[in-house]
């Protein structure tokens, strides 16, 4: 059996990068595209490295699209080694502006659509007693933010998900791990994208403030020292370590703010880091 993998998402956010960096490093990778509209955002990553992926349709919150696509991998390779976790839907907006439908689409896009792949390629790593489960969450999954009100609860969960699957499947020889992605610029992360429906009304008691918070976003994600290749490299020794991790956390400000959040008194990291980050967003102008 081949090591094959699977990258869902792989037309959005980090996930061209890592189906083509993962390629490039002999995996066979099968690219989970929910559009086929958006194929060619997969093929023309994989041909800036020279390398071939294999595109297949799956839309994981579609339970018939996951059972084809997990069933081509096993039918063409004799099993599935590892998937990756990276289908995405990020949405900003303060948590009274979003609509109940807005919300659940994250909820069905980040945690349901992963619990529903991984469910399904289970039962083959578990038969082979071997296998890798990598999920990309986010530094959001580990400090909430201002407009990140549903996006960082899937995300929250999703970190609680993956830590449980793990001391659940160790016995049978798969490993988890968490990806932890500071923010990064990716093609699909701009100031122009991602806005809740009623984020931009200006009738919205915080249209302000959102606009304030849309302009941090943006300075903070167009500085950012890490990019999608510094994931892809991560979910990569993810897959192929002896000993995988279950948490990575990727650039230096994430690792940053995390540990500060996890050795600082909580009253003083919340004064402290909260406290600024709401002053700067609320602040007169």
């Amino acid at each position: 059996m081949t090591k094959s993998i699977i990258v869902t998402g792989a037309s959005v956010g980090f996930g061209p990068e890592i189906a083509a960096y993962l390629a490039e490093r002999g995996l066979d990778v099968y690219a989970g595209v929910a559009d086929p509209g958006q194929m060619p955002i997969v093929e023309e990553a994989a041909g800036r490295r020279n390398v071939a992926v294999r595109v297949v349709p799956l839309d994981p919150r579609e339970q018939s699209s996951v059972d084809t696509a997990i069933g081509t991998v096993v039918a063409e390779t004799g099993g599935i080694y590892g998937v990756v976790n990276n289908d995405n839907l990020f949405m900003r907006g303060y948590f009274e502006d979003l609509l109940d439908d807005e919300i659940r689409r994250i909820f069905e896009t980040n945690l349901l659509g992963t619990m529903a792949v991984t469910r399904a390629a289970l039962p083959h790593m578990r038969a082979a007693r071997r296998g890798r489960i990598v999920i990309i969450t986010s530094v959001a999954g580990k400090i909430g933010a201002p407009t990140g009100s549903a996006y960082s609860a899937s995300k929250f969960a999703l970190e609680g998900f993956g830590e449980s699957l793990m001391q659940e499947v160790a016995p049978l020889g798969v490993g988890v791990s968490l990806i932890e992605p500071g923010i990064t610029l990716t093609r699909s992360w701009t100031i122009d994208q991602a806005a809740a429906s009623r984020a931009r009304n200006p009738e919205s008691p915080y249209h302000a403030w959102f606009n304030r918070a849309e302009q941090l976003f943006d300075r903070t994600m167009r500085s950012a020292p890490q990019t999608p290749e510094t994931v892809a490299a991560t979910v990569h020794r993810a897959l192929t370590a002896s000993r995988p991790r279950l948490r990575y956390v990727v650039g230096p400000r994430a690792r940053l703010i995390i540990a500060a959040r996890r050795y600082a008194p909580a009253e003083v990291f919340e004064r402290i880091y909260f406290g600024a980050l709401t002053r700067r967003i609320t602040r007169e102008p």
